[in-house]
């Protein structure tokens, strides 16, 4: 899967957020790099900002957007098909996005999403 065909799947996956999710995701940025970070190279997706279980009742000016990245390569690495491929995205979107709520991996290990 080349990297546009790679990003739209991000960007279906985002799409099947209820709306009154997706609206509290409006300080998120939600990226696609090809290679994960060298310390881990094997991670399919990272969540980087204040979780909005974190996050203070008052404005978050000044604060950087919290971002998503969604790594291509790892995920093409261990899937065997397009199929796999578009099932492992919607998965590790939504893990992410679950971390901006505030899930911990120990919650979605639970029901299966980890």
């Amino acid at each position: 899967m080349d990297a546009d065909e790679f990003e739209q799947a991000v960007e279906e996956a985002l799409a099947e957020l209820p709306a009154e999710f997706a609206d509290l995701l409006e300080n998120t940025v939600v990226m696609v790099e090809d290679d994960a970070p060298d310390d881990d190279p094997e991670l399919l997706g990272l969540y980087d900002g204040v979780a909005l279980t974190d996050q203070y009742g008052g404005s978050e000016y000044g604060q950087p957007p919290n971002v998503i990245t969604i790594f291509r390569n790892p995920t093409l690495e261990i899937c065997d098909s397009r199929e796999d491929v578009l099932d492992e995205v919607y998965i590790t979107v939504m893990h992410e996005v679950a971390h901006h709520f505030g899930i911990d991996d120990e919650q979605l290990h639970q029901w299966g999403w980890a």
